[in-house]
């Protein structure tokens, strides 16, 4: 038992620096080469713990390779734009000039709840109110708001609801904005549009409404 809790005192030790030396930042901010580091060693940091017959300079050697590898690449990376875009990637305007880019959406994966659950943890709730949005290299995202008028600023915002996502109604939203299915009926029979040809529609207690159709694929 005084083995292993040596062993356990030395691995956190060794990984308290290891994290120390690389300048970690909190985990919502790391990069995904740096959450793969992160990984890594805490995967490396279990063996001498869980298995007493390794050495214990196997995983403390495996470990400083590691930080030497990731404190190479940081250097690389400031010093060449070229290989810290391969490494940590590029920020993806998912929004631009308040237009969805659906082709976009899809190739980094994201679904319209993603989108809008981002958006409100910027406390952004309507995403019609955003003029550009960037997904950075680390997930998160950069959102830019429309300029609002004066008069618009004073009045009571009101929070609209997801009515339909990539053409599918989604019912359990309508009682949080006091819509109905003869209301929804009634808004798209207004505007000429089927659901199947809607790729996002949110819809507020105040009767305003905002549809992005889907886009056609090339």
């Amino acid at each position: 038992m005084t083995v292993l809790f040596l062993r356990c005192l030395i691995m956190y030790f060794t990984v308290i620096i290891a994290v120390r030396l690389m300048g970690k930042r909190q985990i919502g901010q790391l990069q995904p080469e740096e959450l793969v580091v992160t990984i890594l060693i805490s995967d490396v940091a279990t063996m001498p713990l869980q298995d007493m017959q390794i050495p214990l300079f196997q995983p403390l050697l495996i470990i400083a390779a590691i930080v030497a590898c990731e404190l190479l690449f940081s250097v690389l990376s400031l010093k060449s734009r070229k290989f810290r875009t391969l490494v940590q990637g590029h920020a993806i305007p998912i929004v631009k000039n308040g237009t969805l880019d659906q082709s976009l959406l899809r190739k980094i994966r994201y679904t319209v709840d993603d989108v809008l659950e981002a958006l409100r943890l910027k406390d952004v709730f309507d995403i019609a109110q955003a003029e550009h949005i960037y997904v950075e290299s680390n997930g998160s995202l950069s959102v830019l708001q429309k300029q609002k008028p004066p008069a618009a600023q004073q009045t009571q915002p009101v929070l609209p609801c997801l009515v339909i996502s990539d053409g599918k109604i989604v019912p359990e939203e309508f009682a949080l904005c006091g819509l109905t299915g003869e209301k929804l009926q009634s808004v798209l029979k207004h505007e000429n549009k089927a659901v199947r040809d809607i790729f996002l529609m949110t819809y507020a207690s105040d009767g305003s409404y905002h549809i992005v159709e889907k886009q056609v694929k090339p």
